[in-house]
């Protein structure tokens, strides 16, 4: 499975990025490309510690999103957000996607670092489960836009 961590796939990931205009429409979901970009961040922010979120360990989530996590499957279109996740409000959609980048850059200058804290909902991680949970979801979104 691929990896964000992986180099040819961090660079087809942020050459995907950059393929997404603002004319963009969701092939599934409520988030325009601004949200979508918002929304992108909020796992990077977490493997890279700098979340902000408070949730709380739930085991069903935990053992069903594991499961979709080894899967080859990519992520089914329409799964329900959790709501601290949801990005809702209005967004630049420049300054959104150049958040996105930045944060994309800054995991991968990070990428070797093996002492991540563990995710507030589904415990450790080892580095090739955060790479494979980075690529899957940002595949996921970019897929939803088309790209």
């Amino acid at each position: 499975m691929k990896s964000f961590f992986e180099q040819q796939t961090y660079e087809e990931l942020r050459a995907r990025l950059q393929q997404i205009e603002s004319s963009a429409q969701p092939e599934w979901g409520k988030m325009n490309a601004a949200q979508m970009f918002q929304h992108c961040q909020y796992p990077i922010q977490t493997a890279l510690g700098k979340d902000k979120f408070n949730m709380k360990p739930n085991w069903i989530v935990k053992l069903l999103f594991k499961k979709m996590m080894y899967s080859e499957k990519p992520f089914k279109r329409n799964a329900p957000t959790p709501k601290v996740f949801q990005a809702t409000d209005n967004y630049d959609f420049s300054s959104e996607k150049e958040k996105l980048d930045q944060w994309m850059q800054e995991l991968w200058y990070d990428r070797d670092n093996e002492d991540r804290r563990p995710h507030p909902v589904f415990g450790h991680f080892t580095k090739d489960q955060w790479g494979t949970l980075q690529w899957k979801h940002l595949d996921h979104h970019f897929r939803q836009f088309g790209v």
